[in-house]
């Protein structure tokens, strides 16, 4: 084979600059109407414009930011058409594992669902950041419990893209407790083994968070 061993540090520099920034995001210190100027983050981390700029590619790749200028970007704001994409992509595949979990699951899956949505609706702090991982982890161990990787990775895909989070965090004024939902009503639909009645109820569930979201950004 004509390929040789490769060195990589623990964490990359890019990957610490995306995570910061990142994080910059979720709590607010970069709003939509700042400008990202690479050499001023290079100044600020004290490093090279390299990790920087490979970490702001990455964040446009992934639909979280958008050129803007000569060496500076902004956080992309979502179109409506884009948030209906969104939340329809989300309704085909959990409303998918729905029907598989009314169709497949036991007692036992009920119970550890049931467990698991009470342990992350007990929320420890009132942020964007709590309810948006605290519903992804619910959504999440539903898919999850139905044993198909692939679908698994076809949730990940939408929720780990920082659009994701961009547009949760985009909810203004809008009481973010109702963003959690009746989930026990969704395992109670589940249970009853109709696989129908199961994938509607999620992806009734699935649109009501889309008007959440809308009213949230007063686009309705």
């Amino acid at each position: 084979m004509p390929f040789k061993p490769l060195s990589q540090p623990r964490v990359r520099l890019a990957d610490q600059v995306y995570d910061q920034i990142m994080q910059a995001i979720r709590d607010g210190s970069i709003s939509p109407d700042d400008r990202i100027v690479q050499e001023k983050l290079a100044e600020v981390f004290e490093i090279s414009r390299t990790p920087i700029r490979e970490a702001l590619f990455r964040m446009e790749q992934e639909g979280i930011l958008v050129v803007a200028g000569r060496g500076g970007f902004r956080i992309r704001r979502l179109e409506q058409d884009e948030i209906a994409e969104l939340y329809g992509a989300r309704a085909s595949i959990e409303g998918f594992a729905a029907r598989l979990l009314a169709e497949t699951g036991g007692p036992e899956t009920f119970d550890r669902l049931r467990k698991q949505i009470a342990a992350a609706e007990d929320l420890k702090e009132n942020t964007v950041q709590a309810y948006f991982d605290a519903n992804m982890s619910i959504h999440r161990a539903f898919v999850q419990a139905t044993g198909n990787r692939f679908l698994l990775e076809f949730f990940d895909n939408i929720w780990n893209r920082g659009s994701s989070f961009t547009l949760f965090a985009s909810i203004r004024g809008a009481d973010l407790s109702k963003s959690l939902g009746d989930h026990l009503g969704l395992v109670d639909a589940i249970e009853t083994g109709d696989g129908s009645a199961a994938a509607e109820k999620m992806i009734a569930h699935i649109y009501d968070g889309q008007t959440l979201q809308m009213k949230g950004m007063d686009l309705t």
